[in-house]
This record gives structure tokens, sequence and C-alpha cells, in this order.
């Protein structure tokens, strides 16, 4: 697949550097030429000087053909508004942009846009979001008996409590991520449309938690 990085700074360089090393083809745009000395010596990708929400460098950094875009700069302006252009001027598929403002990513979301902020995530982060294909599950026990998987969660679980989540799936929420941060959920946390939920389930049922999760909760999924 072809990934187009917005931003040659420290994560971007990281990502950068990741995904070719795992085989995409890699195009980096920065303003600042002296940035692309932070890749690898053995990066084998384009390096596209100019703004990245510009429409002329998008092009010549292969944004026609490519799978995934990432908004990695310093700022948050640039980002949202060259992962826009990304999404809906190129119709680009996966895109995600890197927010400093973590108030303003919920906005960002409402766009359409996934967004990543600063310190709490990584390069693993980003990486998962733009090369994950339809797996989801996110990690198995040593026996194969337990399996952790994210929710792709209707909008009618917002608002209510996590255990009317488990009473209806039969799973457990192991964690959840919150404008980029970790939290354990208790009895009384309430789901938020920005929210990313991890379930545990016995494997076997974790494909029935996802289906159930991703319809309009029932009358029996009243908080409990």
């Amino acid at each position: 697949m072809r990934v187009v990085v917005m931003g040659c700074g420290r994560v971007g360089a990281s990502l950068a550097d990741g995904l070719a090393r795992i085989g995409h083809e890699v195009a980096v745009i920065d303003r600042d030429g002296t940035a692309f000395h932070r890749l690898s010596p053995e990066f084998p990708g384009e390096r596209v000087l100019g703004m990245g929400f510009d429409r002329d460098v998008l092009l010549r950094s292969g944004i026609e053909g490519a799978g995934a875009f990432a908004a990695v700069s310093s700022g948050d302006n640039s980002n949202i508004i060259s992962a826009r252009v990304a999404r809906e001027t190129f119709g680009v598929e996966r895109v995600v942009a890197r927010i400093y403002d973590a108030k303003r990513a919920a906005v960002y979301e409402r766009l359409g846009i996934p967004t990543v902020a600063t310190v709490p995530w990584t390069t693993d982060r980003l990486l998962n979001v733009l090369t994950r294909e339809s797996e989801t599950t996110k990690w198995r026990d040593p026996s194969g008996n337990v399996a952790v998987a994210e929710l792709p969660l209707h909008e009618g679980w917002f608002g209510r409590r996590v255990t009317a989540l488990e009473a209806v799936t039969g799973g457990r929420v192991a964690f959840m991520i919150r404008f980029g941060t970790g939290l354990l959920p208790d009895k009384k946390t309430v789901i938020q449309a920005s929210d990313q939920v991890y379930m545990a389930a016995i494997s076997g049922h974790v494909g029935e938690a996802i289906a159930i999760a991703a319809l309009p909760p029932g009358e029996d999924a009243d908080d409990q």
C-alpha cells in the first residue's frame, strides 16, 4: 500500500521508517528539508518538500494512488486541514491526524477523521490505524481461551454505562481509550462518543459480542 506521511518530526520519521520496514511504499512531506535527516539512512521512500495541505504538493507525493494518509506535523490546524483534503478531495480511505489539543479531538472525530493525541500514543498505534485490515482480536491469552477485541459501537450505546454493554454481550470491558488516554472502567463509567472500547470475551463469543455492540441497544440493555 502507498502511504503519505505529512510531517517529518520524530513521530513522522519513526512512522515512515516503520511503514517502509514492513513493506509499504511511503512518501514523506515536510516544509523543512532538514527534517528529512531524521529518517533512517536506509529509508527507501520519497521525500517531498512543501506544505502538506497544498494540493500540488500532495499530488507530487502520489496522494492519488495512496491508500492511507497520516498528518503528524507540529500544528493541529495543518494536520486537520491536510487530513480533510486527503479524505475529501483525493478520497484516501484511511486517514489519521495527530492532534495536540485533546478537547479539539472530539470535534475532528465527528468529521470522520480519527485523531491521535501526542504524548500517550505511540508510533505503533499510528501504524495500527493506517494498516489494519479486518482483524478484530487484539490479544489472546496463551491458552487461546480468552480474547480481547475492540468493539465498533452503535451510537445508541453512547451515554450508557459499560455494565449495560457487558450484560448483553457476556463479556467484560477490559479497558477504554478516551482522547488518547487509557482508562480502566468501573461500574459507573459511561460510554462517550469518542471512546474506543476493548472487551475481553471467551474465544468463540468475540464475534457475537462485536455484532451485538454494532446494533442499537434493546430494551434489555438498560443500565445495570
